[in-house]
């Protein structure tokens, strides 16, 4: 059997202390300890596989990890023992995927992957699970609990960061998630989700939420925000607790975040943009401040930092797999790890070199390294050899060690000389696509036979090819290659045999006995070559089942009686080569590590080591028995080889000597043979790669831009049945376009249809209604009233208009089959009203463009006309030798818009290309167009020689003749003859004839130019003023198609409003009935939590009753004891042992301090008192003169006493803990009683609003310029909120009367101007005379006085002082006229005041008069009265009638001020009646204009 003796590998994950000198990390299927100061290592082997989430908890010691498979299990071991501690079941069905311990206490928290991604909080040392959630769809990369306090727990992934509370309820756990918001402040859905009462609109309706307005009605509503809004996002990467149980976060942009873990308010301590700088370093921090300071630098980027259980050494991890290990403060003390390499297979070097130890290395990149690791701490490469551009699969010495076997990944075999004095030469190649290889010496007759294994698709079998590597090919190798480097077959003897399965590997035995796994089935075959050599197939003779995933690997021990296969599975099965029973077994590595990449033997046998594919995993097995029998066979023979192996050494370092003593020029250097020619050749085909990559790139960029245009061309060109273009006047700049348009689809056309015969049937419908309810009116208006009929008509035509909200009538759009507007109430009939308008938009378009098309064609014909006379102009201006342009007039690019899709070869500024078969096409062509250039020369010149150059002798040529004069001119004029005198008197009538039929001729083509080019101006500009009036047409066709869009814009927006406010309602229901869901969930919690509460209160009270019951029944029990004893026993029964101080060490670094779990701290607490007890319960505490039995019953009533109110304390902290339990649960429930009453008045607000909005329509009125009377406002809609809307003839009778008032109060102001104005004048004068006086008194004193002030030198300063006197001037003048405005208002305020003065004192004189004439009538009376009392002298009768007197003007003094009060009512509801009527007035009437 085999056993582990080391395990080696690290795969930078989950690298945690155990202790405080111990680190731990999972490695394929085992957990590595290892000592930081000693490097001892200690393996624990998961038993199901690979080990899955891992976590190390250094304070209790103990490791937890799960397996990888179905249902998997948590194991928790303690260290150093390595003793299995529990083993926890969970509900997970396929993996965990972390795992993290409590600080202190009895607490692991658990997250597994898909399906459930389940957190649970689980009680490891009772392996009880307290709770657990579940998370669909949510990953989780990092978890810990808050070391203050184990309640609380952090997950964190890529997005988000999540706070876990967990509650508890007696023995019940409850687990409570708070999750940050994005911008820091804790999320609240209801700000998102409900509406703002205070934000409202009165023109555009409702403000709803932005989830209403995006149509969300479910879950997505609550929490849905407009990408617009969303902030960037950080991605946390790390994080860690503080000792005030504040968050750290880490991000991968940089930005180092404290988060408050009762708040979750976030706030940014630190930000520096992420970088992999490879320096440790430490910060203090004080509130939002920070301190920071470089510690270490490890020049590599760093993945994790983890501290020792008492924080004195720090364990630094980078990405290439290496770690520090660093003494705090800031010292490295030790430093180890391993390094990935980028080979694809290693094979060790020969016996017969292993002088040297030589090592060869297969990279990914095709090259094979040779490395000298003579000393392993400094290995070097001696020699690189470069095979392909593929990787290197196969690398095997042969056992003689004079050649190295290799094989790449395209399938080709290389034979390379290991020699190194050879350079490792290639020494040729095979092109077969093989499988594995294996190889076997003959010592007698020193031949290498190299066994191949293919497997050929077309015949579904094995192929054995077995060739001959002859020593010839070292000595001769040029004889044994062929041109392309390959072995001729008959150097290699090639055989081949066929076998009877496919096989993934096969090994070969010196008997010619092969080994091999099957492909399909897995089963190991056993064959023998000599025996089926003749037979075309060769059968199997031995077939046993395997239980490993295939395909599988087999391999040889060096004494060839050991098979092992090897395959995905990970396990390592030794079967007898003989018997193919297996041997023995071991689990080395796991299926989730893709199983055993490679193994290797020792050449004793004794040592097995295993490389996993992708665990990073080395495992070294050894066997449990040593091979002695075969160590005393083979003694001798290696003694022989170990004095072969030092005889070669020693010839080497000979060799190697000799070679340092010769001079430099002969010295060989091993960097000289690196000539690498492959290299160059590789880079030129990779430019060639390069080229033929940017070639296709830019031809799929065109093709691409190709798709693109001709995409556009369909959509905006082809798919048009009305091209746009655009028609320009001659002259001016006016530039009119049409519209383009397309053809109307079948659906289009079709709802129209459906819309119009809905339409029909509706008007129908209305006319019989009428005809049936309304009564027929029978008058007929008479023939002498038609004038005012048709006014009447008139002013229909135009209040329709009005009341429609559009002129498309006059342009060709039928109003007649719209709704009304003020009966769109219906979604059906808004919908119908936008598929008519669009009608109507359709049609007024088309109408335009018709008369569009006309002037189109009229310009094209005045172009034609224009270019006709400009050929008899051309040919005038040609005659006449005057050098004018002639206007050529055409069609430009906007009017003729094809021209756009054809490219000109005018257009193309690069020279063209052309092939060579073009190229002589050209030369050809131009070749043929010379040739037929010359002979039309030829005859042209002919023609001029003979005709003057044309075959019609016309007028205009005839006056171009000039007449030759008389050849004897040139002798004197007294030489001449008479005859000669004659005839140059003709030749003077002949030149003077032509000259004034030239004159004569030249005027008649000035007349004729002047009246063409008269002819073109006017009709060009004629065109122009038709043009001008399609401009308008245009702004006027546009003004009426804006009205119709704007009606469809308010109608889908009504539309728009009435799907967001149904879709606002079903949320709000959607959110109602969750919240009723939640109320009933929170009431029933609360219920039964209060249940729980009472029933526990209950247990409670009756322990404190009996606690109490123990101390008042103490005398009682000790009845039996003396007086003064008991009174002594009761002190001693009340007295208790003082409470456990924790120590607090101020030396130590853990910031989080000696924080024992809250059970531990109880049991410490407890078992401190009990001992307290003992040791007060020890005899020497006796009271003296008391009997020993009776203290003993002290001391047990006492105990009972303890433990009593002990658990009383215990009772009373869970009785609290389950209070503020219930609380929380209470105040949940409070809260959805609150959302959801929120949510009814929501609801009911929604209603009114949708109701309102029904029946308050949008109208849109056709209104003149100038009849809108409104305050300007800063917006461009005015706001109509305090409008009213009047008939025009209101407002012009108002402004006629207006208009006459001001133009009375204008004539009395003029005179009263031109009255004074002369009095004001002569006082202007007399004051003008005397301040000018003054002022030139003034003026000499100030001469006299003058001194450099401020004004002065701001005057000598300043270059442009009469600007700022003139600015200071307008600034005053606008203060003048603001407190003139203000003078003036006071002024009439003032006779306001003065004329309700007068009035009051008018008001005063009247009463006052009214008063004096009955003051007058009642002095008369009273003189009467007296003289009356004093003849009667009744005093009795007197005093009687004084009294009544008295009564009665008292009476009527009251009814007076009654009368007054009443009065002054009746004046103010008269006022009230004013106000009111003016308030209504004028009255708003329905019309006929």
């Amino acid at each position: 059997l085999a056993s582990h003796l080391w395990v080696q590998g690290f795969t930078n994950r989950n690298v945690g202390f155990v202790n405080n000198k111990t680190i731990c990390y999972p490695c394929g299927n085992y957990i590595l300890f290892v000592d930081i100061e000693t490097k001892k290592k200690t393996v624990l082997k998961c038993k199901n596989g690979h080990v899955g989430a891992f976590a190390v908890n250094g304070n209790s010691q103990v490791v937890a990890f799960s397996d990888q498979k179905l249902n998997p299990i948590i194991y928790i071991y303690t260290f150093p023992g390595l003793v299995k501690q529990s083993e926890i079941k969970g509900e997970a069905q396929l993996d965990y995927s972390l795992l993290a311990f409590s600080y202190m206490g009895p607490y692991l928290a658990t997250y597994s992957s898909i399906p459930e991604f389940a957190l649970s909080i689980w009680d490891w040392q009772e392996s009880i699970l307290l709770c657990s959630k579940s998370q669909p769809g949510v990953k989780v990369t990092s978890m810990s609990f808050n070391p203050m306090n184990w309640h609380q727990l952090c997950l964190s992934n890529e997005n988000s960061l999540t706070v876990w509370n967990i509650e508890r309820n007696d023995q019940e756990h409850h687990l409570k998630s708070k999750l940050p918001a994005e911008d820091g402040s804790p999320m609240c859905k209801q700000d998102v989700f409900f509406s703002h009462p205070d934000i409202q609109d009165l023109y555009y309706g409702p403000v709803l939420p932005i989830s209403a307005i995006a149509g969300l009605a479910g879950d997505e509503a609550e929490t849905f925000r407009p990408k617009d809004d969303i902030q960037p996002s950080v991605h946390p990467t790390v994080h860690c607790w503080t000792a005030t149980s504040d968050l750290y976060m880490g991000c991968e942009e940089g930005h180092f975040l404290a988060i408050n873990a009762e708040t979750l308010k976030a706030s940014l301590l630190y930000y520096k943009p992420a970088q992999d700088d490879g320096i440790v370093r430490f910060y203090q921090i004080k509130g939002t401040h920070y301190q920071m300071d470089d510690s270490f630098d490890v020049s590599e980027p760093i993945t994790s930092l983890d501290f020792s259980p008492d924080y004195n050494t720090l364990l630094v991890e980078t990405d290439k797999v290496q770690y520090y290990v660093m003494r705090c403060p800031c010292q490295v003390t030790s430093a180890t790890g391993t390094l990935h390499d980028r080979a694809s297979c290693i094979v060790r070097c020969c016996d017969k070199i292993k002088c040297i130890l030589l090592v060869a290395v297969g990279t990914k990149v095709g090259h094979i390294y040779f490395i000298d690791v003579t000393k392993a701490e400094m290995p070097r490469v001696v020699h690189r050899v470069f095979l392909s551009d593929l990787p290197v699969h196969h690398l095997q010495y042969d056992q003689s060690g004079q050649y190295l076997i290799t094989g790449a990944a395209e399938g080709h075999i290389f034979i390379l000389d290991a020699r190194p004095s050879k350079l490792f030469q290639v020494l040729g190649y095979l092109g077969n696509i093989f499988l594995g290889l294996s190889a076997i010496y003959d010592v007698e007759s020193e031949l290498v036979e190299v066994m191949a294994l293919l497997c050929p698709p077309d015949i579904k079998r094995a192929r054995l090819e077995i060739f001959c590597l002859p020593t010839a090919i070292t000595i001769d190798n040029d004889e044994c290659i062929d041109e392309r480097g390959m072995l001729k077959n008959r150097v290699i003897q090639k055989h081949q045999y066929e076998l009877d399965y496919p096989l993934s590997s096969a090994v070969r035995q010196k008997d010619d006995t092969v080994y091999g796994y099957c492909n399909h089935a897995p089963f190991i075959c056993k064959y023998h070559l000599k025996t089926w050599k003749d037979v075309s197939v060769t059968l199997s003779e031995k077939k046993i089942p395997s239980n490993q995933f295939a395909p599988g690997f087999l391999h040889l021990s060096p004494n060839s009686q050991l098979l092992t296969s090897v395959a995905k599975d990970g396990v390592l099965f030794i079967h007898d080569a003989v018997t193919l029973e297996t041997v023995a077994q071991e689990h080395c590595h796991s299926y989730q590590g893709q199983g055993i990449g490679s193994l290797s033997f020792s050449l004793d046998g004794q040592f097995i080591l295993v490389n996993g594919v992708d665990d990073g995993t080395l495992v070294c097995l050894k066997w449990k028995y040593a091979i002695k029998e075969e160590i005393k066979k083979f003694a001798d023979k290696r003694k022989e080889l170990k004095k072969g192996i030092k005889k070669l050494r020693k010839t080497i370092q000979e060799m190697m000597y000799e070679n340092e003593q010769v001079p430099d020029i002969e010295r060989l250097d091993q960097q000289e043979f690196n000539l690498d020619i492959e290299e160059q050749e590789r880079l030129q085909a990779e430019s060639e790669q390069e080229v033929a990559r940017v070639r296709k790139e830019i031809e799929m960029e065109n093709l691409a831009k190709c798709y693109l245009r001709d995409i556009i061309k369909k959509e905006c060109w082809d798919s048009m049945s009305i091209k746009g273009h655009a028609i320009k006047c001659f002259h001016a700049a006016y530039k009119v376009t049409n519209y383009p348009m397309k053809e109307r689809s079948k659906e289009e056309l079709e709802a129209l249809e459906r819309v119009l015969q809905l339409k029909k049937i509706e008007s129908a419908d209305l006319k019989i209604r009428k005809e049936i309810v309304e009564f027929q009116s029978q008058a007929i208006p008479p023939k002498e009233e038609g004038e005012k009929v048709e006014e009447e008509a008139v002013t229909d035509e135009s209040t329709s208009n009005s009341l429609i909200g559009s002129l498309s009538a006059q342009f060709g759009g039928d109003t007649s089959i719209l709704y009304h507007q003020m009966d769109l109430h219906t979604r059906e009939e808004k919908i119908n009203q936008i598929i008519l308008l669009q009608d109507i938009i359709y049609k007024v378009k088309t109408a335009f463009n018709k008369e569009f098309d006309t002037v189109a064609r009229q310009k094209e014909q005045e172009i034609a006309r224009v270019k006709e006379r400009n050929l008899r102009i051309q040919e005038i201006v040609e005659q006449l030798e005057l050098q004018e342009e002639v206007w050529e007039p055409a069609l430009t690019d906007d009017e003729i818009p094809e021209r756009a899709l054809t490219v000109e070869d005018s257009e193309i500024k690069v020279e063209k290309y052309l092939t060579p078969q073009q190229r002589a096409k050209a030369e050809m062509m131009a070749k043929i167009e010379m040739e037929r250039r010359l002979a039309n020369s030829a005859r042209q010149r002919a023609l001029y020689d003979m005709m003057g150059g044309v075959l019609e002798i016309k007028k205009e040529d005839i006056l171009k003749i000039e007449i030759p004069p008389p050849p004897f001119v040139s002798k004197p004029d007294t030489l001449w003859n008479e005859e000669e005198k004659k005839v140059f008197k003709e030749y003077e009538k002949k030149v003077k004839e032509l000259n004034e039929e030239r004159e004569k001729y030249r005027k008649t083509l000035e007349t004729e130019l002047k009246k063409l080019q008269t002819s073109i101006q006017e009709t060009t500009q004629t065109f122009d003023d038709t043009v001008s009036k399609l401009f308008e047409r245009k702004v006027k066709s546009e003004m009426v198609i804006y009205q119709e869009e704007l009606k469809i814009n308010n109608l889908l927006y009504s539309l728009l409003l009435d799907e967001e406010l149904s879709t606002r309602e079903a949320g709000l229901n959607h959110f109602l009935d969750k919240k009723r869901k939640e109320k009933l969930s929170t009431a029933e919690a609360v219920q039964v939590a209060r249940a729980q509460v009472d029933a526990y209160r209950e247990t409670y009270d009756n322990l404190a009753a009996e606690d109490k019951i123990l101390e008042r029944g103490f005398k009682k029990e000790f009845s039996d004891v003396p007086a003064h004893h008991i009174e002594h026993l009761f002190k001693l029964y009340k007295r208790r042992p003082r409470a456990q101080k924790i120590k607090m060490h101020l030396d130590t670094a853990n910031p989080y301090g000696d924080r024992p779990g809250s059970a531990r701290a109880y049991k410490e607490a407890l078992a401190h008192l009990m001992k307290a007890i003992d040791e007060m319960d020890g005899p020497e505490n006796m009271p003296e003169g008391l009997e020993l039995p009776v203290w003993e019953r002290f001391c047990l009533a006492r105990r009972t006493k303890v433990e009593s109110e002990q658990l009383v304390k215990r009772k009373a902290l869970a009785l609290a803990e389950m209070q503020a339990f219930l609380q929380t649960r209470m105040d949940d429930d409070e809260k959805i009683r609150m959302d959801t009453e929120k949510i009814l008045n929501e609801l009911n607000t929604l209603r009114e609003e949708k109701m309102r909005f029904q029946l308050d329509l949008t109208v849109q009125f056709l209104l003149k310029q100038g009849q809108v009377e409104l305050e300007s406002a800063a917006e461009l809609i005015p706001d109509y909120t305090d409008a009213i809307l009047l008939h025009k003839s209101v407002i012009e009778e108002l402004n006629c009367t207006i208009r006459a008032q001001g133009e009375k109060k204008i004539a009395s102001m003029v005179e009263s101007k031109d009255f004074s104005k002369g009095i004001f004048q002569l006082e202007w004068e007399h004051k003008k005379m005397k301040m000018l006086m003054e002022d030139l008194n003034q003026r000499a004193r100030d001469i006299q006085n003058l001194h450099v002030s401020r004004d002065r030198q701001l005057f000598l300063r300043i270059l442009n002082y009469d600007s700022r006197i003139t600015h200071q001037v307008s600034v005053m003048e606008q203060t003048f006229g603001v407190m003139d405005k203000l003078h003036k208002k006071k002024v009439k305020n003032c006779q306001k005041v003065f004329k309700d003065l007068e009035k009051r004192i008018s008001l005063k004189e009247q009463a006052n008069y009214k008063l004096s004439q009955e003051l007058q009538e009642m002095l008369v009376s009273v003189s009467e009265r007296r003289h009356i009392f004093e003849a009667a002298d009744t005093r009795l009768v007197s005093e009687k009638a004084a009294k009544e007197h008295y009564q009665n003007i008292v009476q009527r003094r009251q009814l007076v001020d009654l009368a007054k009060e009443q009065a002054q009512e009746i004046s103010v509801l008269q006022a009230e009646v004013e106000r009111l009527r003016m308030r209504t007035f004028p009255a708003l009437f329905e019309m006929e204009y």
